[in-house]
């Protein structure tokens, strides 16, 4: 190794390449699964918790060592470590793995493509994430019904994410008064129809998921043919027909439905997992549907532009707890949001034991189409 000068506490990417293409020891300190989506050509990966034990392996106490992580943070933290045991020509790599990517340095092979490891790097931070799970998201398959103003966050979210197949399922087309919330669409594509407007914007964040649309109404025709084969369903919707008919099909079905719904100011959210003998229907919630004029739609009662993404992020994100297996989800509660008072309130949603759709003593007469009694616009 040529002669050089004692490391300085930090060094920059570039010129910790050209130490360690002269023979010095680059060691990643991230955990396994944070190097599964790639590290430093060379480099000996050893999670920081376990470089006092193995570092002996790799270098003597006056062997000069580089060391790596995601931003330079814990670098220094196991520099420190590495003083502490004696070594003495030690220096932290800075702005870490990230700052290496970016300026296009070699990289070993990972777990994932360098687009997605750039685009996920946050995910994979995550423990609860980390390369298993963002491999879950991918595979991922998730139904939107509705590609309106809950449908709109909610599916720029999942898509961002990393969600591998998303169906967006909507009849309608882009009007103008859809433009104040439903922010999948934009003003040159009034006219066009909902999921191929949606789907243009979602391709264009991410063009690794595989986007399927479905320009139909659901009926009790389709409905199990386009929900079947999907591990989530999101209600997009804004009418109590297409609700009642999910509801049903996704208990027949056995598919977490996660439902959301706005009126004016306020909101709801909650989750009916069919897959679990604890878990309410939406039928525990509204056993029977109102009339029209007991609940008005939003072209009817008005909504506030920002609610639906207030709502639509809540069932994004419960969408990805379901896939992931990761937190508590909203079944069994209802999560009610406040606009105006800018609050938040849970109800308890306890399964109904004589609940018409999931008690008992329930019985399946087939789908039943209820456009005659609610009228159902998007």
């Amino acid at each position: 190794m040529p002669n050089r000068l004692p490391l300085p506490v930090e060094i920059d990417p570039i010129d910790a390449l050209t130490r360690q293409r002269d023979g010095t020891v680059l060691i990643d300190v991230r955990e396994d699964g944070e190097r599964e989506a790639g590290m430093p050509a060379g480099a000996h990966g050893i999670a920081r918790a376990q470089l006092p034990e193995r570092i002996d392996a790799l270098a003597n106490r006056t062997t000069p060592v580089l060391l790596i992580c995601a931003s330079g943070r814990r670098s220094l933290l196991a520099r420190d470590d590495l003083l502490a045991l004696g070594y003495r020509d030690v220096a932290s790599v800075r702005g870490g793995f990230t700052r290496w990517r970016a300026e296009g340095l070699p990289q070993a092979d990972g777990a994932f493509d360098s687009d997605s490891a750039e685009r996920y790097a946050r995910h994979l931070l995550l423990p609860e994430v980390g390369v298993a799970g963002q491999r879950r998201l991918a595979q991922a398959r998730i139904a939107m019904v509705g590609a309106g103003g809950l449908g709109s966050p909610a599916s720029l979210y999942l898509v961002a994410a990393g969600i591998g197949h998303i169906s967006l399922i909507d009849d309608d087309h882009v009007e103008r008064s859809n433009l104040q919330r439903q922010i999948v669409h934009a003003d040159a594509r009034v006219g066009m129809a909902k999921v191929e407007s949606a789907r243009q914007t979602l391709a264009a964040l991410n063009p690794q998921v595989h986007i399927d649309t479905h320009e139909t109404r659901l009926s009790a025709a389709n409905v199990e043919a386009l929900i079947a084969g999907h591990e989530v369903v999101i209600d997009g919707a804004d009418n109590f027909p297409t609700r009642y008919l999910l509801d049903a099909a996704c208990r027949r079905l056995r598919i977490p439905l996660v439902y959301g719904a706005v009126h004016r100011f306020s909101g709801q959210v909650s989750v009916f997992d069919a897959r679990r003998d604890d878990s309410p229907c939406y039928r525990c919630l509204f056993p029977e549907a109102p009339s029209a004029a007991e609940a008005p739609n939003c072209s009817e009662a008005g909504v506030l532009g920002v609610l639906p993404g207030t709502i639509g992020l809540l069932q994004a994100t419960e969408a990805i707890k379901l896939i992931l297996g990761q937190g508590r989800t909203l079944v069994g509660r209802l999560l009610c949001y406040d606009a105006l008072a800018a609050g938040f309130h849970e109800l308890a949603l306890p399964r109904d034991p004589a609940c018409p759709g999931c008690g008992p003593d329930a019985v399946f007469d087939g789908y039943v189409d209820l456009a005659a009694r609610c009228r159902a616009e998007p």
